[in-house]
């Protein structure tokens, strides 16, 4: 007798549910559960994927109330579908996004590494911005050239760079080349794509 392969599925199928029906396992439970979608109590938030310049969207999905003491938990991150560059695809970068977002391992405050040293220190935001501010500072005050070889009047600061983000919006950008400009930064680049 030839078995085809449609006929195996079948029985492969019907022998996978009797067992669970013989020995008195009720399957509604299971059924029930796999109709509510993990994405159906959650707040959608559309967002830009971070990782190159092609700006796909996305849905974030948080589960939380928005209350004072209760922090949002990322569950889910999805293509857009009405987004008019990638109508709801993602790559394989962004497409692991959302393990991104929940790593334990991610760094949620600034860290330093201090001059001869071998490990790396915790501080508090307002310290990293103020030390920021003085090294930038130092920088172009130590290395900032009025005028080159000939003469000519230049006002450049060689020894900083600057790098916009690529989710950053072009008026941001914009600003953010405008204050590089005014220290005489001149190695300037963005992904201004928003």
């Amino acid at each position: 007798m030839g078995v085809t392969r449609r006929d195996f599925l079948k029985a492969s199928a019907l022998g996978s549910t009797i067992p669970a029906v013989a020995f008195g396992f009720g399957l509604e439970k299971a059924y029930a559960e796999v109709s509510e979608l993990k994405t159906a109590r959650t707040r959608e938030t559309r967002s830009t994927c971070p990782y190159c310049s092609v700006s796909c969207g996305l849905i974030i999905h948080t589960i939380g109330d928005g209350a004072k003491n209760v922090t949002p938990q990322v569950v889910h991150v999805e293509g857009d579908p009405d987004h008019p560059i990638n109508r709801g695809t993602l790559c394989p970068k962004g497409a692991s996004l959302f393990h991104d977002i929940m790593n334990s391992r991610r760094l949620l405050r600034p860290q330093v590494r201090r001059p001869g040293s071998d490990h790396w220190e915790y501080i508090e935001w307002e310290q990293a911005i103020d030390e920021i501010a003085h090294l930038v500072k130092k920088s172009r005050d130590d290395h900032f050239i009025e005028k080159d070889d000939q003469g000519n009047t230049v006002n450049r600061c060689p020894s900083i760079a600057f790098t916009g983000g690529c989710t950053d919006t072009n008026e941001f950008n914009y600003l953010a080349v405008k204050s590089m400009r005014s220290l005489g930064v001149t190695y300037l680049e963005n992904q201004a794509r928003v």
